[in-house]
């Protein structure tokens, strides 16, 4: 508070925000009205999480925050101050090589344009957190606050169930519980 009695963010001023993005941590300088998603975009050049509708409805701009998947177009930077937030960059390998969910996105061609694909990743890895075997529509309720315009969710489903059977299995989307290619 200033002497006023009024806060920073109310009149003005910049507040550091102090955020684990990805498993680095970043401190960045914003105004109190900054949302998650301009912080995170403009103030912090993490930019996976797309801007799509601007009201949580199309979930473009989904992100985890202490593993709960969030619109970041809704949350004010300054409420999640020490989160740990997860991007779909964060679904990486440490090497930077695809992570296995977004491997199995890959392999059934869940993506097309794209645009949804980072929000869609975030919801599918708060699915596989839950360490649940959902049936193929308690995936797509899952899904619900991400939309796509493109693939008509097929895909991505398929890639979610994937993903699934390969972490019950030990393995990798694509490869058998021994290593071996499904394929083969």
């Amino acid at each position: 508070m200033t002497d006023d009695g009024s806060t920073a963010a109310s009149n003005g001023r910049s507040l550091a925000v102090h955020l684990t993005v990805n498993g680095r941590q970043i401190t960045r300088a914003a105004g109190g009205h900054f949302t998650l998603l301009r912080w995170l975009r403009d103030a912090a050049g993490v930019t996976d999480p797309k801007y799509g509708c601007g009201e949580g409805i199309c979930g473009s701009c989904a992100v985890l925050v202490d593993g709960v998947p969030v619109s970041s177009c809704l949350v004010l930077a300054a409420q999640v101050d020490g989160a740990d937030v997860v991007t779909a960059a964060g679904l990486c390998e440490p090497d930077g090589s695809l992570g296995p969910l977004q491997r199995a996105f890959h392999e059934r061609h869940a993506a097309q344009c794209g645009f949804c694909t980072p929000g869609m990743l975030v919801a599918a890895a708060a699915i596989l957190a839950g360490g649940s075997t959902p049936s193929r529509a308690a995936i797509r309720a899952e899904l619900h606050g991400n939309l796509c315009r493109c693939t008509g969710y097929g895909p991505i489903v398929d890639a979610v169930e994937a993903a699934l059977q390969a972490a019950r299995q030990g393995g990798q989307p694509g490869q058998a519980p021994d290593g071996a290619s499904e394929a083969s």
